[in-house]
């Protein structure tokens, strides 16, 4: 059991990649609060050994700081909560981006900083915690067409990342970020629907996949687990790009 022991707080965890964590690293011996801003996706826990499901809106300080204040101890942090805004620099609003920015990236800082002192109480002080955020191959790895927000916000994310490791990397903290490709989630199906074709829509997210598919939730996981192992003990600051080939 490679998460035996460790508590870890997963926030869009209702679906897609954050759930499939959610159970991975359940599987491995963790304690994980799974959250979501929708509740009625946190109904599938039920029953589920080593899940505490949690009702999270993340564009909440308040609520992030109550969640984190009842957990027993956190030894893990997945930020998973994201959103994929559509379109050129041309096609982009000001409430578009203002939206992004706060749940891809100033989410996370809240939740960052509501764990952080609670990973430096860890092991008597010395301090020990994994921190994960969601960023993308889509950021300052690579730009994709039609992702200009998004791939804004992401690019935030990473160097949100390398900040908070640079910061914590002598006291037990470890940051990380992971940038997958296209993974097959409900999110994706969504915004496949909103295509006047979806059947083309579909195709071309394939296409643009070296590997000739799409990833599954649960071809992200292990990372995620990895990442919050003991086993990735001296990787920090690093942006994991698991993308089936789009940046070779």
């Amino acid at each position: 059991m490679r998460l035996a022991g460790k508590t870890a707080l997963v926030t869009a965890a209702g679906q897609g990649i954050g759930r499939a964590c959610v159970l991975a690293m359940a599987a491995e011996g963790a304690e994980v609060w799974a959250t979501d801003v929708n509740p009625k996706l946190l109904d599938g826990y039920d029953g589920v050994a080593g899940v505490r499901a949690v009702p999270l809106d993340v564009l909440d300080k308040a609520a992030i700081a109550r969640v984190v204040q009842v957990m027993p101890r956190v030894d893990v942090l997945f930020n998973c909560a994201g959103f994929v805004h559509n379109g050129t620099v041309l096609q982009a609003s000001d409430a578009d981006w203002e939206f992004a920015f706060q749940l891809n990236a100033r989410a996370q800082f809240w939740t960052i900083q509501a764990v952080l002192p609670r990973m430096l109480a860890n092991d008597e002080g010395r301090g020990r915690g994994s921190i994960i955020n969601m960023a993308s191959v889509c950021s300052s790895i690579k730009g994709l067409p039609n992702r200009f927000i998004y791939g804004a916000s992401k690019a935030a994310v990473i160097g949100l990342t390398k900040s908070v490791a640079a910061d914590f990397v002598g006291q037990g903290i470890r940051c990380n970020a992971i940038c997958p490709g296209t993974v097959d989630t409900p999110s994706l199906q969504d915004r496949i629907n909103a295509h006047d074709d979806p059947v083309a829509a579909r195709k071309a997210f394939i296409a643009r996949q070296p590997m000739g598919r799409l990833a599954t939730a649960e071809e992200i996981a292990p990372l995620v687990v990895y990442l919050a192992s003991e086993e990735s003990v001296f990787a920090t600051g690093q942006a994991f790009a698991v993308d089936g080939g789009i940046t070779i």
